[in-house]
């Protein structure tokens, strides 16, 4: 009888475990995974994109913003400067805010949160090569303690980024 809470206490914490998606790329293009987790978002993205030239995934976004999304983009000064057209549509929708870092050492995560729930991060570039061609790999997680990481993280940078406007 000491024992029949047992059954119970699994099935709590089955049902609370996290879920981890591992993908690997060039053996699984990486573009389709990123675009249908943005195409599943309802309130917010926060994104911190080194390189953000992939036009499935600008296009997505633009998407998602069209929807009411809240989508915040945090962005190398560099790969900024060198691909600020291919995204100049992009930061213009209303629903988008979009922060550079102002100086310093490379901004280079490749990583997003959706809804607060999920967290996407990998080696990939949000680029064509980087999704399709390069050897990178791709996690997703619900993990409540890695999402809420990350948002807190990106907050912080967030607020040291400057508008774009203001780099020209």
């Amino acid at each position: 009888m000491r024992l029949s809470w047992l059954p119970l206490l699994f099935f709590c914490a089955a049902a609370q475990a996290a879920t981890i998606q591992i993908h690997y790329a060039p053996a699984e293009n990486l573009e389709p995974i990123d675009v249908a987790l943005i195409d599943d978002a309802g309130v917010s993205i926060d994104m911190a994109a080194y390189v953000l030239t992939d036009e499935s995934v600008i296009e997505a976004l633009g998407d998602a913003a069209d929807r009411g999304v809240a989508v915040r983009l945090y962005l190398d000064r560099s790969e900024f400067e060198t691909h600020a057209e291919k995204i100049a549509d992009l930061i213009a929708k209303p629903g988008v805010v979009a922060r550079v870092k102002p100086s310093g050492v490379l901004m280079h995560m490749k990583a997003y949160a959706v809804d607060g729930a999920q967290l996407r991060t990998g080696s990939g570039n949000f680029s064509h090569s980087g999704l399709s061609r390069q050897d990178n790999d791709l996690l997703v997680t619900d993990d409540k303690a890695a999402v809420q990481r990350f948002e807190r993280d990106f907050d912080a940078i967030f607020a040291r980024g400057l508008a774009p406007q203001a780099m020209f």
